[in-house]
C-alpha cells in the first residue's frame, strides 16, 4: 500500500497493530474509524457502520455517552492522577472498590485495580501463588485453563489462553499452566452424547487430570462463564455444577473470568449469576467503564485477602501493583458507568431485547446453507460457518470463508468480531430492538453475498 498523508497511511507506516497480520495490513489497508455515537461508528470517508461487537465486547453504553465524558473531565480537573502505593490513596478508588465488592454475586472482600483484562488475570495468577505460599503450600501452584479459552496477552494470561496463536513464537505457555477440555458440545461431543453426558465426561476428565498432576500441586481453575474469543461457547447443561464439585473435592480455587460477561452481557449482572458459580476470585474489565478508559479489577474473597494481608505483614509488603492501578479518572468513569447501569436498568433492557437477537438469529439463519451452529444468550451470540451442515465439516482455511463474510458484512455497514469462520455478536447493551433488526438485516445480506462469492464447486457441495 502506497504511503501518503492520510490518517490510514500514517497509521500503517508507524503503528504496530495488535492482533493483525502486518504484511496483509500493508497490502490491503485498514478500516479507520474516526467517529462514534450510540451503536454506530463512522470511518474516515464518512461511511456509517453498526458496531455489532461493541468495539471489542466492551463499549456497553455505546459511543459518545456524555455523562461518562463529563465524569472524566470533572475528575481530571479535580485530581488528574494519584497512586495507591506505599499506604497512599485517593477518594475515588475506595468508593469504586466498595461499590464493586458490594455488587459481586458471591461474597467478596477486596478489589485490586489493573488496567486491562489481561492484567486482571495476570494479577489473579500472582495472587493465587502468593496465597498458597502464605498458607505454607509452595507446591500448590498449577493453574488449569481450557482449550479455546481466552484470558489475555501478558506472559501469564496468554499462557492461560487455550489458543495456539497466543503461544506460537512467543515461547509460551510458561510452567505450571495446564489445559483441559473445551466445553463446546457442537464440536467436541461424541455422536449421540447429550449435553449432560458431555458435561459429565468433561468433569471426569478434569478430575483425572488433577489426580495425575497431584492435587497438592494444583492451585486454581480459571474459566470464562461464556467463552468469548474462543468462539462464543456457551457451556452445556450441568457443566459448571459438575466442574465445581471437582474443584471443591481437590481444594482448587475457582477464578471466574468475567472480563466479557460482567455487567449485563448474559442478561444478568454477572455470568457468575447466570450459571450459579461460586468463585474465589472474579476478574472484570471492559464494561466496568464501558471501555471509555482502561480499568480492570481482580476481586478476591475474604480468606484470600486475610492470607495476603498476613503475609504482607510478615514479609513487609504485598509487592504488586501498577503506576495506573486505580487511576482516579478511570475510577470516576467506572463509577459513573455503574450508576448508569442502575439508573437506566440496563439489565432489564438487556433481558427485554435479548430475545430479539437470539430468536432472530435462529429463525432467520439456522437453515442457511453456510450456517452450522448459532449459539449464545443475552446479548452475546456466535454464528459458525461450515462447509457441510450434515457432517459439521469446517471450510478449509485456505478458502477464507470467514474473511469473505467479514468483508461482505463490512460492505453492508456492519462490524462484528471474526473468530476464524465464526462471527461474534456482542452489541452495545443499549441497542434497541429496531437496531437489532437492522443488524440482522445487514448480516443476512452479507451472508448471502458470501454464498454468491464462493466458487461453483463450493456452492455445489453445500447444496448437496
Amino acid at each position: 500500500m502506497q504511503r501518503g498523508n492520510s490518517a490510514a497511511s500514517r497509521d500503517i507506516a508507524f503503528h504496530l497493530h495488535p492482533y493483525s497480520n502486518a504484511r496483509q495490513l500493508e497490502r490491503q489497508g485498514e478500516l479507520l474509524v474516526t467517529e462514534g455515537k450510540g451503536v454506530r461508528v463512522k470511518d474516515e470517508a464518512g461511511k456509517e457502520y453498526l458496531e455489532g461487537c461493541a468495539g471489542l465486547w466492551c463499549a456497553s453504553l455505546g459511543f459518545g455517552e456524555e455523562r461518562l465524558i463529563e465524569a472524566a473531565a470533572r475528575q481530571m480537573r479535580k485530581l488528574s492522577f494519584y497512586h495507591s502505593f506505599h499506604h497512599k490513596s485517593h477518594d475515588v478508588v475506595g468508593e469504586l472498590a466498595e461499590r464493586l465488592v458490594g455488587m459481586m454475586p458471591v461474597k467478596m472482600s477486596h478489589a485490586f485495580f489493573n488496567n486491562s483484562g489481561s492484567e486482571a488475570n495476570d494479577t489473579a495468577v500472582k495472587i493465587v501463588w502468593y496465597y498458597n505460599n502464605a498458607r505454607g503450600r509452595p507446591r500448590k501452584k498449577k493453574i488449569i485453563a481450557r482449550f479455546k479459552s481466552y484470558h489475555g496477552v501478558t506472559v501469564a494470561s496468554a499462557s492461560l489462553s487455550g489458543l495456539p496463536n497466543n503461544h506460537r513464537q512467543f515461547d509460551l505457555p510458561i510452567a505450571n499452566i495446564r489445559h483441559t477440555d473445551c466445553p463446546h458440545h457442537y464440536r467436541f461431543a461424541h455422536a449421540g452424547e447429550s449435553e449432560e453426558d458431555f458435561a459429565t465426561r468433561l468433569a471426569e476428565n478434569l478430575d483425572l487430570m488433577i489426580q495425575r498432576e497431584d492435587p497438592e500441586t494444583v492451585a486454581a481453575f480459571i474459566a470464562e462463564p461464556v467463552m468469548g474469543a474462543g468462539g462464543v461457547v456457551v457451556p452445556p447443561r450441568t457443566y459448571y455444577e459438575k466442574i465445581q464439585k471437582v474443584l471443591k473435592k481437590h481444594d482448587v480455587l475457582f477464578i471466574a473470568d468475567e472480563v466479557i460477561t460482567g455487567f449485563g452481557r448474559t442478561g444478568k449482572m454477572f455470568g457468575t449469576e447466570t450459571f450459579d458459580l461460586k468463585p474465589d476470585i472474579v476478574t472484570v474489565a471492559k464494561a466496568l467503564s464501558s471501555a471509555y478508559l482502561p480499568i480492570s479489577a481482580t476481586v478476591v474473597s475474604e480468606p484470600i485477602y486475610q492470607a495476603l494481608a498476613d503475609e504482607s505483614d510478615k514479609i513487609g509488603v504485598f509487592a504488586h501493583g501498577y503506576t495506573y492501578s486505580g487511576h482516579p479518572v478511570c475510577c470516576a468513569v467506572a463509577l459513573e458507568t455503574l450508576k448508569i447501569y442502575e439508573e437506566r436498568d440496563i439489565i432489564g433492557h438487556v433481558q427485554k431485547v435479548a430475545p430479539r437477537l437470539q430468536n432472530g438469529l435462529r429463525q432467520r439463519f439456522a437453515n442457511h446453507p453456510l450456517v452450522g451452529e448459532i449459539r449464545g444468550l443475552g446479548l452475546v451470540a456466535g454464528v459458525e460457518l461450515v462447509a457441510d451442515k450434515a457432517t459439521k465439516a469446517p471450510f478449509d482455511p485456505s478458502q477464507g470463508a470467514g474473511n469473505i463474510l467479514t468483508a461482505e458484512i463490512n460492505k453492508h455497514g456492519l462490524i462484528l468480531r471474526q473468530i476464524g469462520d465464526a462471527q461474534a455478536f456482542a452489541p452495545p447493551l443499549v441497542i434497541s430492538e429496531g437496531e437489532i433488526d437492522e443488524m440482522l438485516d445487514r448480516f443476512g445480506k452479507g451472508l448471502d453475498d458470501t454464498m454468491a462469492r464462493l466458487s461453483p464447486r463450493q456452492r455445489a457441495s453445500l447444496r448437496a
